[in-house]
């Protein structure tokens, strides 16, 4: 499979130049499937890390000699999101600031990045043992200081890093509680991930789970679940503690046990019009990148050659169905709920096909960051 792993990052890496070409202005967010056309977002919404993301692996690893200014350029822009009051913060200083501090040694990069973690930390709620959505969460339907949801457990791997280059021990303890806390309030039993939790600020009692972004509020969201997994695989990476690695493990294992034949998920798992609605290939494509992340740190050896097989059919689906010659992730669902990009390019989904594309190809392991 080496070629398709390498034909597909050559097509997604001519991508990330037109697009750094031509994106002038604010960061792209998700691109019309008919015209390629970016609609952008001006100071990087939830979702500019993740162009930041693909720049720095192409830094690292590509051959266009643009790309570590481009990366430096656009992670400037990120600074002034430290201030923001929005626990997406994680996101956004992980993969568009440390991510170029451990890939390529930028200490402008580093900076940013830091200070994207401390003001998170300083957002943490000790009596929940959480770092809240905050008021300008962006995208959640309630936010501040009482919302929590899982898309947020990976600001855990923010933070952690932030103490192995500070030695801040405050900030290993917040990432370690808010992970944990997260085990409660969003996986349920069964494995599966409920997308968002209540909590009352003042105790940190949970008040209710929903999912704001399903087919329902019990429903199991597809990115959701795979928020999931990508949270808890990266703060057990991190970490090295056990509990994450189990949560990770029971979500993925109940990903592989409910995912389509054809391995690209549906947008939401209880979706009663399955198979004729719309597919997920960014939550199919945070699961492979997750997968191949967690396959060599599996507590078995019959888990690690599962999450590795899985990750390999699902990153060649994602290929040979939904990857265009021109290099565009296609088929990633925003919001069905409220009619938004429901079959278009979403840069995060892009962003962990090219991760999960350089693992692919033995390029990149973010073991060996750590």
């Amino acid at each position: 499979m080496t070629d398709v792993w390498k034909d597909a990052l050559a097509r997604m890496r001519r991508h990330v130049t037109q697009t750094a070409e031509t994106v002038t202005g604010g960061f792209p967010h998700f691109a019309d499937p008919a015209t390629g056309t970016w609609t952008t977002s001006p100071a990087g919404d939830w979702t500019g890390g993740f162009w930041n993301g693909m720049l720095w692996l192409t830094a690292r690893y590509g051959d266009e000699p643009r790309a570590r200014m481009w990366a430096a350029q656009w992670t400037a822009r990120l600074r002034p999101r430290a201030e923001s009051d929005t626990v997406f913060r994680g996101f956004l200083f992980y993969y568009g600031a440390a991510l170029g501090a451990l890939l390529c040694g930028d200490a402008a990069a580093r900076e940013t990045a830091l200070a994207g973690a401390r003001r998170l930390a300083a957002s943490y709620n000790p009596r929940a043992q959480a770092l809240p959505l905050g008021a300008a969460a962006e995208e959640a339907s309630d936010v501040g200081a009482g919302e929590a949801n899982v898309d947020t457990v990976q600001a855990s791997a923010l933070l952690l890093w932030a103490h192995r280059e500070t030695g801040d021990v405050t900030l290993r303890d917040i990432a370690i509680g808010h992970a944990a806390r997260h085990i409660e309030f969003c996986l349920r039993d069964d494995g599966s991930v409920c997308q968002s939790a209540s909590f009352d600020p003042a105790t940190g009692r949970m008040l209710r789970r929903y999912t704001h972004k399903g087919i329902t509020d019990a429903s199991t969201w597809a990115r959701a679940q795979a928020w999931g997994i990508l949270g808890w695989t990266l703060t057990y990476l991190w970490s090295g503690d056990a509990r994450f690695r189990d949560a990770a493990e029971r979500a993925a294992d109940w990903w592989l046990a409910h995912a389509p034949t054809d391995h690209v998920a549906f947008w939401d798992f209880d979706d009663p019009k399955i198979p004729t609605t719309f597919r997920d290939t960014t939550a199919t494509a945070i699961v492979a990148a997750s997968l191949l992340t967690l396959a060599p740190r599996a507590s078995s050896a019959e888990r690690a050659r599962a999450y590795r097989a899985a990750a390999e059919a699902t990153a060649a689906a994602l290929v040979a169905g939904h990857l265009r010659a021109d290099g565009m992730l296609m088929d990633g669902c925003y919001s069905p709920r409220i009619g938004l990009a429901t079959r278009h390019e979403l840069i995060w989904g892009s962003y962990f096909l090219f991760e999960a594309l350089h693992n692919l190809a033995g390029l990149y392991d973010p073991a060996k960051l750590v």
